[in-house]
């Protein structure tokens, strides 16, 4: 039995959650934490409860995102633990700050075989940018200020600490305090770097710019806009990049990342030079854009390019974005006179988003819920576009014109993070409206935090498409096998899903029916859940369509 008077190690860690400006804990406490949980209920730091640790990862990374902060999420040990890593693992390759923080087993047994013993530390390692455990109450400070330094410095990830159990509950050791926070961030780039990058662009005919996520991370959009206006060229962004530069910018020429040939990548065929701007390779294979490897390559990061043979970095710029970019703009005057198609790319969208729009066909087409989505939200409203056909769609065709506001995972690709996700967005973000896109079969990998979101007062928009199949491995398996197998399956009445947890539930039953219906749930201060049947035919029919387009534009 401790000294109640006595400060716990427990205590301690709020203290530094504090100091380093958490606001909320996402998770599920558990036997082995209950002094950490105790601690943060009288903190400044609100405690999220959440019915799946999963779900309290996805959650910790949605926040960080959006803020650039790390985000916290909390489980017991074990299993509890182990159904954090899902959203770790999706933070880290996603390139996003979030620490997961765990129980463990008391030193007294975990070096033995004995019960819930797992080793977390390698369990975590592999999707972490550090994993270790508190192995004594005086390294506490100098732990937690690392992990939250390495979650949120360089290509930002996640970070895991164990803390176990005797530890937890041990006395504050004397002298034992909070460490100072120093955040410093290398911020202009080499003056020699941008010569460099000078020199390989007065050879170019045709330079393009693709703005990736550190281009949103790093707050850009400006520097990037005012770059591609003085150069007079066109802008293309990946998945995680939308709305860094506005789709509705005449030098816009949409996202890639889909296909090989979907409209933006036409853009790239008459590139020679691509400038990167916070591009990161795993959002998506540069193969895509280069694929006969002859295009001169400009990294320009907050850290060097990893390495791939379709993406033969001519020069790296390292430093702040924006800066950078800045200096490039002061180093080469432009404008140039090569053209990539822009304003052909950016109607064929336009036209197939406007056609969509009209098409009243009942289940509805994609492009149709597509424009009804974009109709409904604000230009910085946040959608959340879960990962199947609903990802494909919503981030080759929906407008976005702010960063951050059309958030997919395309690192990892994880289903199940947009509903969690969302609520997420919603604490950061309290004066937007906030919608989740999910399809049915994600949906109900974590629709039980309807309960949180209600319970929470947390409002929630969630619309589902329906198809009664994993349509995207359906999709897959109908475009390269020409049938498909073990896909479908059954949904239940998802109004009496949603009023079962004392939400609303609005099933679509034309195609006219979405538009106002969308608008109703966003205006609501409460929870609501849309079921809208998909026809997901026009899947293949755009395979088909971008597989016959030619260019150049």
């Amino acid at each position: 039995m401790t000294d109640p008077a006595q400060p716990t190690i427990a205590q301690l860690i709020v203290q530094i959650l504090e100091a380093e400006g958490v606001e909320y804990v996402f998770g599920i406490p558990g036997e082995e934490n209950i002094g950490l949980i105790d601690a943060l209920s009288t903190s400044s730091i609100r405690y999220l409860l959440t019915r799946h640790e999963q779900a309290a990862s996805f959650m910790a990374e949605i926040y960080g995102r959006l803020t650039g902060k790390a985000g916290v999420c909390s489980a017991t040990l074990g299993p509890g633990a182990i159904n954090l890593q899902l959203g770790v693992a999706d933070a880290t390759t996603n390139s996003t700050p979030l620490l997961a923080l765990s129980a463990q087993v008391g030193l007294d047994r975990i070096f033995k075989e004995s019960h819930q013993v797992v080793d977390l530390v390698r369990m975590f390692r592999p999707i972490t940018k550090w994993s270790d455990m508190v192995p004594a109450p005086a390294a506490v400070p100098e732990m937690l200020r690392r992990a939250f330094k390495t979650a949120q410095t360089e290509r930002p990830g996640a970070t895991y600490l164990a803390i176990p159990e005797d530890v937890e509950s041990a006395p504050v050791p004397d002298g034992v305090v909070p460490l100072p926070i120093n955040r410093v961030r290398a911020e202009e780039p080499s003056p020699a770097q941008i010569r460099r990058a000078a020199a390989v662009l007065a050879g170019a005919k045709a330079p393009i710019l693709l703005a990736g996520h550190g281009a949103a991370r790093d707050d850009a959009g400006a520097a990037l806009l005012a770059l591609a206006e003085q150069w007079g060229v066109p802008v293309a962004t990946t998945f995680h990049g939308k709305g860094v530069f506005p789709d509705d910018h005449p030098n816009a020429l949409g996202a890639v990342g889909f296909m090989r040939h979907d409209y933006a990548n036409f853009g790239f065929d008459a590139a020679d030079v691509v400038v990167a701007v916070g591009y990161e390779l795993q959002e998506f294979d540069p193969v895509k854009i280069n694929p006969g490897r002859d295009k001169q390559i400009i990294h320009v990061h907050r850290f060097a390019a990893e390495v791939d043979d379709h993406y033969p970095v001519a020069v790296g710029i390292e430093g702040d974005i924006s800066h950078s970019l800045a200096a490039l703009g002061t180093a080469v005057a432009g404008p140039f006179a090569g053209g990539t198609g822009a304003s052909k790319i950016r109607q064929l969208l336009t036209d197939e988003l406007e056609r969509g729009a009209t098409d009243d066909r009942f289940p509805l087409v994609p492009q149709r819920v597509v424009a009804d989505t974009r109709a409904a939200l604000g230009r910085e409203d946040i959608v959340l576009a879960d990962t199947g056909a609903v990802k494909m769609w919503m981030a080759r065709l929906y407008p976005t014109y702010a960063p951050n506001t059309c958030l997919i995972s395309n690192g990892l690709s994880t289903m199940g993070f947009a509903l969690p996700g969302a609520l997420a967005a919603h604490l950061v973000h309290p004066d937007r409206k906030v919608l989740a896109s999910v399809g049915d079969g994600a949906f109900l990998m974590n629709s039980q935090e309807i309960e949180t979101a209600i319970r929470e007062n947390i409002p929630l928009t969630v619309l589902v498409w329906v198809d009664d199949s994993y349509g995207l491995i359906e999709w897959k398996m109908n475009l390269e096998l020409g049938r498909h197998s073990h896909v479908k399956f059954g949904n239940p009445d998802f109004v009496k899903y949603a009023e079962s947890f004392g939400a609303r539930g609005h099933q679509i039953s034309s195609a006219g029916e979405l538009l106002p219906t969308l608008r109703e749930a966003l205006d609501y201060d409460g929870v609501s859940i849309i079921a809208c049947p998909v026809d997901y035919t026009e899947n293949l029919r755009l395979t088909d369509r971008l597989g016959e387009l030619t260019g150049p534009f």
